[in-house]
């Protein structure tokens, strides 16, 4: 490679980093925790040491000292070669002779059996590498996937029966959370355009040393089994269809972003609090129907179902009588239905029968937590409420309803069943079996989702405190 066509890859660089500052600057904005609208001040990328991320490595600092930005390189080590300890080495050393600011995190795998070793390496990789970031404050990760992982991707995925989602393949820049752990950080691809070979040249122009990692030539992981049977001979047959394929990638980027403003429009018009109205999704029809319960789950960090469980769940939604207490199970939730209404509820590990009651005492703490009760007891100050003096030192207990209880919330109102307040106020049957509440002396105090018993309010003088349940974050 001359140097001429060595500057000229360092300005595709550039561009690529210019149309990735771009493309951040229209993603959605979460509640930020770094300000990725902006040219970052520092950014970071995936060096795992072999030949693309080496490459990467080099383009990214010379783009770093003319931009003056701060250059991180991370590493993670898996664990599953022998030679890793000796990459780790590696990567760390050269980054030293560059002076780019190195990290690397030491990872162990889990649920191998259930997704296989490559899965669950690619998963434990991503969530530390965004661990890193967040250590780092840095609001943008770079990775060296090129343009031929672009067609394997694509192929990968058609072979897999994606749909347009997946035919997609990758974005130059998108927000990763279900991988990176944090809503804020961008992960970019700015070697997308370029080509597998385009990399060695300049790698061997620049005289970049990489290591090689032998798990590369393993036909038992499919995209090996791409790379080294399928895509050789699809070069022999069509030359630069690597180049095609990523342009059916960006037609199939330009249908999803269609879809998923569809899937936004139809979310708001079916929407009812935190839920969706069971007349807005029967109005819209199958396929749209599943789009914007695609894009639901989407919002609430659900993994995407099968078309077959989204089609069954449709079906139950719609068809079941009105006063059926359905719930579906996915395997992060469960979908339920509650007087024409649709939610997306936790799923819970334990069955709260068998969740024991606990006894404790308040000592003036602004909070309690209960582990086994998925949530913490909160002692506000308040206008009214219960007599602090009085509730210091108190024996309580916080349980589960178990029958027969009974609530007066304010003077002017009877004494009434549990039952019936919590159908008074539209509390679904499911969450009312997860709403703990607190007794003393054989005594109802407070019932969570309805509040406490006006026969123990405080008189005007005495400092108040008001009970309120707040569940943990699911």
């Amino acid at each position: 490679m001359t140097d001429k066509r060595i500057d000229s890859l360092h300005e595709v660089f550039a561009a690529a980093m210019a149309e990735i500052a771009a493309r951040v600057a229209r993603l959605p904005a979460p509640t930020p925790t770094h300000d990725a609208s902006s040219a970052p001040a520092r950014i970071a990328l995936a060096y795992s040491g072999g030949l693309d991320s080496a490459v990467l490595l080099r383009l990214a600092h010379r783009y770093a000292q003319d931009q003056h930005i701060a250059l991180h390189a991370f590493h993670i080590h898996h664990g599953l070669s022998p030679n890793a300890d000796q990459w780790l080495e590696h990567c760390r050393q050269t980054c030293a002779a560059l002076d780019i600011a190195f990290d690397s995190r030491r990872v162990a795998l889990v649920n191998r059996d259930d997704s296989g070793t490559e899965e669950a390496a690619r998963i434990a990789r991503y969530a530390a590498l965004g661990a890193l970031c967040v250590e780092h404050n840095v609001p943008l990760l770079l990775t060296a996937h090129h343009l031929d992982d672009q067609a394997e991707t694509v192929l990968l995925q058609l072979l897999r029966g994606s749909g347009v989602a997946g035919m997609s393949g990758m974005d130059c820049a998108n927000r990763a959370p279900d991988m990176l752990g944090d809503a804020s950080l961008v992960i970019a691809r700015p070697l997308l355009a370029l080509s597998r070979s385009t990399l060695e040249q300049y790698a061997r122009a620049q005289g970049i040393g990489h290591v090689d990692d032998e798990s590369n030539s393993d036909p038992r992981y499919a995209r090996n089994a791409l790379r080294h049977q399928v895509m050789p001979a699809l070069a022999a047959c069509f030359p630069g269809y690597q180049q095609r394929f990523a342009r059916t990638a960006q037609h199939a980027q330009a249908a999803q972003r269609l879809l998923v403003e569809m899937a936004a429009q139809d979310f708001a018009a079916c929407r009812s609090g935190d839920a969706l109205t069971v007349d807005g999704i029967r109005r819209l029809g199958a396929d749209r129907a599943d789009n914007m319960l695609r894009y639901w789950f989407s919002l609430r960090g659900i993994r995407m179902p099968s078309t077959a469980w989204l089609h069954e769940l449709r079906k139950q939604l719609l068809q079941a009588q009105a006063d059926a207490q359905l719930c579906v199970t996915h395997a992060d939730c469960h979908i339920r239905r509650h007087r024409e209404r649709v939610y997306i509820t936790r799923r819970y590990d334990d069955d709260c029968s068998e969740v024991e009651p606990v006894a404790f005492k308040w000592n003036g703490e602004s909070s309690l937590p209960f582990p086994s009760f998925h949530g913490s007891l909160y002692f506000d100050a308040a206008e009214t409420g219960i007599d602090a003096d009085w509730l210091r030192g108190k024996s309580c207990t916080l349980h589960y309803r178990q029958g027969g209880e009974r609530l007066k919330l304010a003077a002017n109102r009877p004494t009434k069943s549990l039952k019936y307040h919590y159908q008074a106020m539209d509390i679904p049957a499911w969450e009312r079996e997860r709403l703990p509440m607190v007794s003393s002396g054989g005594k109802l105090l407070f019932a969570a989702g309805l509040g406490m018993d006006c026969a123990l309010l405080a008189e005007a003088s005495a400092t108040k405190i008001c009970l309120r349940w707040q569940a943990d974050e699911q």
